[in-house]
C-alpha cells in the first residue's frame, strides 16, 4: 500500500498497576505517539492510564498487524504503524481524534460506525471477513485492498467497557490468488494437448505463487516426462508457443515431483534443501521451500512442484489453492491425454487418405496444401490427388465430403480411391464423375442416410497438347493463372458447368481450355473463399486478385497465396492443389538431414556444391545457403526429428523447402508460423527471399522459400 511509516519499536512493559513512564525504553514512533497531548482527550495523560488499558496500548504498539484502540464515548483513535499505513492520508491527523470525525465520509455506511458503536455500547464483538477500503484512503490512489477486520470491546481493570480494539488482517493476496485460479481454470479449458497444459501451468504457478521454480511431471508409460520453468528465464510470446522442453525421468526416480506422482501424497518443505540430492543445476540447489502436489486424475498420474529460494511457511490458504490448482491440472491433463489419443487416430486416418507423394514430372510441377478446419485437429473430408494416367496425361482432383469426423474422412477415402480406379479405366472426366455419382448414391442407400454431400472437380492435363479437360460436380470452378511472355500475368476462372453434387443424379459436362507453358492451374475447396460475414463473390474476387499479383506461378507459392488470399478465419477445411506448366524442365535434388548437431553444416556444403554445379548466380547461392541453414537448424531444434531438404531450380526461380515430421514426437496443432520462434530466422527469410511460407501437414510441417533468378 503506498505511503510508508517506520516500524514501531516495541515499548517496554509498564510496571503492573503503576503509571506509564514516557521516558522508558520506548523510542521513535512509539515515543512520539506516547508524547501526544493525550491529556487534552478523553483518554487522559499516559501516567493516569489504567493498567489494563496500558496493556492493550502496548499490544497495539508492538503489533506488526494494523491495530487501533478507539477509546471512550467519543471513540478516540490511538493506533500503530500498520494502521497508519492503512488509513493513508488521514494519518497523522487522525491520532487522538474521535473516529466519527476522522471517518465522517463513511461513518454512516453499513459495517462502519454502527458496528463500532454496538461493540462499545453492548460489548458485542464483530468479525468482517471481507472488507474493501475506499481507494481515497490510500496514498497514491492504489487499487482497493481487501481485509478481514475484527472489533472487540476493551475493558478496564474493573471490567467496565472503555473502548474498542480493531484488528485488520490484509487478505488481498489470497483474493488475488482466487481470481488468478479462476483465470487459470479458464486458460486450462482452452488447452488441447499436454504441451498446452504444461505451458499454461508453468506460467500460472510462477506468477500466482510468486515462485522461483515450477516443475510438472506426467506418466509416460514405463517412465515419466518432466518439464520445468525457472523464474528469470527469457521467454517472449513467440517462445511461449514453442513446444515445452520435456525431459525423460526414470520410473523410480527420487525426484520429489516423481515421488509425489507415484505415491499420491502431497508434501510441504518450509525450509531446507529439498532438491539437494536430485538437483539438475544451481537453480534446483537454491530452492529452500517446496510444495509438492500430486495431480488428481483417474486416468493419468502426475505431480506439480512450486519452489522458493527463501524459507516459506505454506499457509492453509495457499495449500488449499495449490490443491485446487493440482486438481484443475489433473483434469486438463486427462482431457489432453484423451484428445491426443483420439487425434493420433485421426492423424493416422488422414495420413492414409492423402497421397504420400505427388508425381514428379519434367514439365508439370505440382504442389498441394491441406489445412484442417474447426480446431485444426479433427480428420476432415477435403481431399486432393494427382496421378499419371495410362495415356501419359496427368489426372488431378480436388473434392469435399461434408463433415469433420472420422466418418467423413472414411467416406472421403472411399470416394478418392474409387475416383482413381475409375480414371485409370476411363480417364474422361465426365465418365469418371458419372461413375462416382452412382457410388455416392449407393453409399447413401447402404448407410440409410440422405446426408451425404460430396462435391468434386476432376481434370486431365495433356501437357504435350497444351490443354486441360475439366468436369465438376457442384464444386467451385478452378482458377488458371496465365503468364504470357509478352504481357503481365492474369487469372481467370474456368467456365466449367458445375452440375449438382454427387449422389443426386449428376450428369457432368466437360470443358476443355488451353494450358500453355507458364500457366498454373489452381483447384481449391470452398473453405478458401467462403466466409460467414461476406458474399462468396467477394471471396472469389479476392482469390483471383491475389493469384494475379503473385510473384511467380510456382505451385507451392500459389498454394500459400491462395490459403491467405481471403482475410479472416474459417471453420471449414482448406485444400489447394496447384499445377504449373513449366516453360522449361526444372532441376531438382534432395538431402535427408539426420537429427545431429553437424547437420546444418553438412546441408550448407551439399547445397553450395549443388547450386555451383548448376551455375546458379553467386548472390543467389549465398542467400539460399544462409536461409536453408537457418531453416534446417530451426527444424532440428524445435521438431527434434530428421528433416528433408529439397531444392528445385527453374529458369525463373530457385525453390527450397525443409520438411520435418513433428515436434519432438508429440502431437501438436498445425504450426503456421514455424519461424516465429526466433526473430533472426524470420528476418533472414523475409529479407533474402522473394516469397516464403509454411505448409502444415499431418506429418509435421514444411517451410519453404523462393528466390527469383536475375534475368541475363
Amino acid at each position: 500500500m503506498p505511503g510508508t511509516v517506520g516500524r514501531v519499536p516495541t515499548p517496554s512493559a509498564p510496571t503492573p498497576g503503576g503509571p506509564a513512564d514516557p521516558g522508558t525504553a520506548t523510542s521513535g514512533r512509539a515515543a512520539a505517539l506516547l508524547s501526544h497531548r493525550w491529556a487534552d482527550t478523553t483518554l487522559g495523560a499516559p501516567e493516569r492510564w489504567d493498567p489494563a488499558l496500558r496493556a492493550v496500548i502496548d499490544l497495539v504498539l508492538a503489533s506488526p498487524v494494523p491495530m487501533a484502540l478507539l477509546y471512550g464515548d467519543d471513540l478516540v483513535l490511538l493506533y500503530n504503524d500498520g494502521y497508519a499505513e492503512l488509513i493513508g492520508a488521514r494519518h497523522p491527523g487522525a491520532l487522538g481524534r474521535p473516529a466519527a470525525e476522522v471517518f465522517g465520509d463513511v461513518w454512516d455506511e453499513p459495517g462502519v460506525g454502527q458496528v463500532l458503536e454496538r461493540a462499545y455500547q453492548r460489548g458485542e464483538p464483530f468479525l468482517e471477513r471481507e472488507a474493501v477500503l475506499p481507494v481515497d484512503w490510500q496514498r497514491g490512489g492504489a487499487e482497493p485492498a481487501v481485509f478481514t477486520r475484527g472489533h472487540s470491546p476493551v475493558r478496564d481493570s474493573a471490567g467496565k467497557i472503555i473502548g474498542v480494539l480493531t484488528v485488520a488482517a490484509q487478505t488481498t493476496q489470497v483474493t488475488q490468488q482466487l481470481q488468478s485460479l479462476s483465470d487459470f481454470a479458464a486458460a486450462l479449458s482452452g488447452t488441447l494437448t499436454l504441451d498446452d497444459v504444461a505451458r499454461v501451468t508453468l506460467r500460472y504457478c510462477l506468477h500466482s505463487f510468486d515462485a522461483d521454480r515450477v516443475s510438472f511431471v506426467i506418466d509416460d508409460g514405463t517412465a515419466w516426462r518432466m518439464v520445468r520453468r525457472v523464474r528469470g528465464e527469457l521467454l517472449d510470446e513467440a517462445d511461449e508457443r514453442l513446444p515445452p522442453l520435456w525431459r525423460r525421468v526414470v520410473a523410480d526416480s527420487p525426484v520429489p515431483v516423481v515421488v509425489a506422482a507415484r505415491s499420491g501424497v502431497p508434501s510441504f518443505t518450509v525450509d531446507g534443501q529439498p532438491l539437494r540430492d536430485t538437483a539438475a543445476d544451481r537453480h534446483d540447489e537454491k530452492i529452500r521451500a517446496l510444495a509438492t502436489l500430486p495431480l488428481r486424475s483417474t486416468v493419468i498420474r502426475g505431480a506439480l512442484t512450486v519452489g522458493r529460494q527463501v524459507p516459506h511457511l505454506w499457509s492453509p490458504a495457499e495449500r488449499a489453492l495449490l490443491a485446487a490448482s493440482a486438481e484443475l491440472i489433473g483434469q486438463a491433463a486427462e482431457r489432453a491425454r484423451r484428445f491426443e489419443t483420439q487425434h493420433g487416430t485421426a492423424q493416422l486416418l488422414q495420413r492414409s487418405m492423402l497421397p504420400e507423394q505427388l508425381p514428379d514430372l519434367p514439365r508439370l510441377r505440382i504442389a498441394a496444401r491441406y489445412d484442417p478446419g474447426v480446431d485444426g485437429n479433427a480428420a476432415g473430408g477435403d481431399f486432393y490427388d494427382a496421378f499419371v494416367l495410362p495415356t501419359g496425361a496427368l489426372g488431378v482432383v480436388l473434392g469435399d465430403v461434408a463433415g469433420h469426423d472420422v466418418q467423413a474422412a472414411a467416406r472421403m477415402g472411399q470416394v478418392r480411391a474409387a475416383l482413381r480406379a475409375l480414371a485409370l479405366t476411363d480417364p474422361r472426366p465426365d465418365a469418371v464423375l458419372a461413375g462416382l455419382d452412382r457410388l455416392v448414391a449407393s453409399l447413401g442407400v447402404e448407410g440409410g442416410t440422405q446426408e451425404l454431400f460430396v462435391t468434386v472437380v476432376f481434370g486431365v492435363i495433356e501437357s504435350d497438347r497444351e490443354w486441360i479437360t475439366l468436369a465438376s460436380a457442384g464444386h467451385p470452378a478452378p482458377l488458371i493463372r496465365r503468364a504470357p511472355a509478352d504481357g503481365p500475368p492474369t487469372a481467370e476462372y474456368v467456365a466449367v458447368p458445375p452440375g449438382p453434387p454427387l449422389g443426386l443424379g449428376c450428369r457432368p459436362r466437360t470443358t476443355t481450355v488451353p494450358f500453355r507453358p507458364g500457366d498454373t492451374l489452381l483447384l481449391f475447396s470452398d473453405g478458401v473463399v467462403e466466409r460467414r460475414w461476406q458474399d462468396l463473390a467477394a471471396g472469389l474476387a479476392g482469390l483471383g486478385a491475389a493469384v494475379t499479383e503473385a510473384s511467380s506461378g510456382d505451385p507451392r507459392a500459389l498454394c500459400a497465396v491462395a490459403t491467405a488470399a481471403v482475410p479472416g478465419a474459417t471453420e471449414d477445411d482448406v485444400a489447394v492443389l496447384a499445377v504449373e506448366h513449366a516453360v522449361r524442365p526444372s532441376r531438382s535434388a534432395s538431402m535427408e538431414v539426420p537429427a545431429e548437431p553437424t547437420a546444418p553444416s553438412r546441408v550448407r556444403h551439399w547445397m553450395t556444391a549443388q547450386l555451383t554445379e548448376w551455375q546458379v548466380p553467386e548472390g543467389v547461392i549465398g542467400a539460399a545457403v544462409l536461409c536453408t541453414s537457418e531453416l534446417t537448424t530451426n527444424a532440428l531444434l524445435h521438431a527434434g526429428t530428421a528433416a528433408r531438404v529439397e531444392i528445385d531450380l527453374s529458369a525463373e526461380r530457385l525453390l527450397v523447402s525443409v520438411a520435418d515430421s513433428g515436434t519432438r514426437g508429440q502431437v501438436t496443432r498445425a504450426r503456421t508460423d514455424t519461424l516465429s520462434s526466433r526473430g533472426r530466422g524470420l528476418g533472414l527469410i523475409e529479407e533474402l527471399s522473394d516469397a516464403w511460407g509454411t505448409d502444415p501437414t499431418v506429418r509435421g510441417s514444411t517451410v519453404w522459400f523462393e528466390i527469383l533468378i536475375p534475368a541475363g
